[in-house]
């Protein structure tokens, strides 16, 4: 039986394949929804050009006037230019996931308002390649550093990191000033440390979308110091590294010259830092229902040194007892020694802010004196000064000539040729040598 096997059985390798007429029908489906992805593809993947010729259209790209609220990633590319569009360009708009409209700009049109080149008004340079910048909502156009164009995804993420909403980064006190004091309502985190932790980060990420009106700023507060600020607030501790939050509220004033000096207000957060509380103390500051405390000084962002926490840790206590003092309802020093003006330190100072709040209480009028008004009393404090010192003091050009006597005109009255006698002692002519001699005993 084993000899009457057939050929085909023995070796099954050999056996006639199937017919292609059966593979015929998907390779033409597949072949033609492989065409139909690419058109799609091309259509979705097209890039508008920006018409410089219509005003309304650039003001949207470059300045976001039009009040769309979108933001735009704009490539340098001269219409009449044969270079292909960047493929990190194209690359990053077909990602799809980028915070912005991606358009392409006639950076060499000459504007007609500034007679200048897009580029040169908005310092571009196009040495750089790509030439991309961000604009519309964001503001003005920023151009993209070259090092985050090397390929599609770094564009992308590069993209998320300038336009996406996120906490302003506060390192010296000209940028306290300019991007939270400034503002009608800002808050300030302070960070425990200069890497935030996970939770706070995406905490402060539902802020600042739950709050788009309210500008969020923080600072790294283990290497600087807020002066007239953490002195009002619980006390920074370096083992824990504790975030702290506090709201600024706006009075009146501006750091522009010629304007008011500015005055403004705080909310400090109440309990530990978490999600829920930061909400709740930006909505009942933007709400109205939290009350501000004013601040005498605006704050000052320095390096934190260990003489500076010191000097901050002993004026903390010192407010500290003054408060208590308040409430206890007296004037009297931690000992108990005195109830009014005794001559200390303590008992003056009192004694000048009762005599102050009588002063204020009888003068509805009363406006405080700004810091410009008190250094210009100052200034003419020491002017009348200066000139009652002159004329009690002898300057060079009043003295006699060398060898007069410094006397008076008016003193002595003498006629021309009459000298002045001077009665001498009865002791002194008894002995000649008498005053050339000096007694000793």
């Amino acid at each position: 039986m084993a000899k009457g096997k057939s050929d085909k059985s023995r070796h099954p390798s050999r056996q006639k394949p199937p017919p292609l007429d059966q593979y015929i029908k998907p390779a033409v489906a597949l072949g033609v929804a492989l065409l139909a992805y690419q058109f799609f593809k091309g259509l979705n993947s097209e890039i508008l050009r920006v018409d410089v010729t219509d005003e309304m259209q650039l003001r949207e790209v470059l300045l976001g006037e039009l009040g769309s609220g979108k933001n735009y990633a704009s490539l340098c590319h001269d219409e009449t230019s044969n270079i292909p569009v960047s493929s990190v360009f194209q690359d990053a708009h077909n990602d799809g996931s980028a915070p912005a409209d991606f358009r392409l700009v006639d950076c060499n049109y000459v504007l007609p308002t500034s007679e200048k080149t897009i580029a040169d008004r908005f310092k571009l340079k196009l040495k750089d390649r790509p030439t991309i910048f961000v604009s519309g909502a964001v503001g003005e156009p920023r151009q993209v550093p070259v090092k985050h164009l090397k390929t599609g995804k770094q564009l992308v993420k590069a993209l998320r990191s300038l336009l996406e909403p996120k906490a302003a980064k506060i390192e010296t006190t000209q940028d306290l000033r300019a991007k939270c004091l400034e503002k009608d309502v800002c808050g300030l985190l302070l960070k425990g440390g200069k890497i935030a932790p996970n939770w706070l980060k995406d905490a402060m990420g539902k802020l600042v979308k739950e709050f788009p009106k309210i500008s969020l700023t923080a600072i790294d507060s283990s290497v600087l110091y807020v002066k007239n600020l953490e002195d009002q607030l619980e006390e920074y501790d370096e083992s824990t590294k504790q975030p702290r939050f506090v709201v600024f509220k706006k009075v009146s004033g501006s750091t522009e010259t010629g304007k008011d000096r500015l005055i403004t207000s705080i909310v400090p957060l109440e309990g530990s830092v978490s999600y829920g509380t930061l909400s709740n103390t930006l909505a009942s500051v933007a709400g109205g229902s939290a009350t501000p405390k004013k601040l005498s000084s605006l704050p000052l962002v320095k390096t934190r040194t260990k003489k500076l926490v010191q000097e901050e840790r002993i004026k903390r206590q010192r407010k500290q007892d003054q408060q208590k003092r308040q409430d206890s309802g007296g004037s009297s020093t931690p000992g108990g020694q005195f109830h009014a003006n005794d001559g200390s330190k303590e008992g003056r100072k009192a004694e000048r802010e009762r005599r102050r709040a009588e002063h204020r209480a009888q003068n509805p009028d009363y406006k405080p004196k700004t810091p410009e008004e008190l250094k210009e009393i100052e200034r003419q404090r020491r002017i009348r000064m200066e000139e009652m010192a002159k004329e009690w003091n002898m300057e060079g050009e009043d003295l006699p000539p060398e060898g007069d006597p410094m006397l008076d005109e008016d003193d002595f009255d003498l006629e021309e040729g009459e000298t002045m006698e001077y009665e001498a002692d009865e002791d002194d002519g008894d002995d000649e040598e008498g005053d050339d001699v000096m007694d000793l005993d």
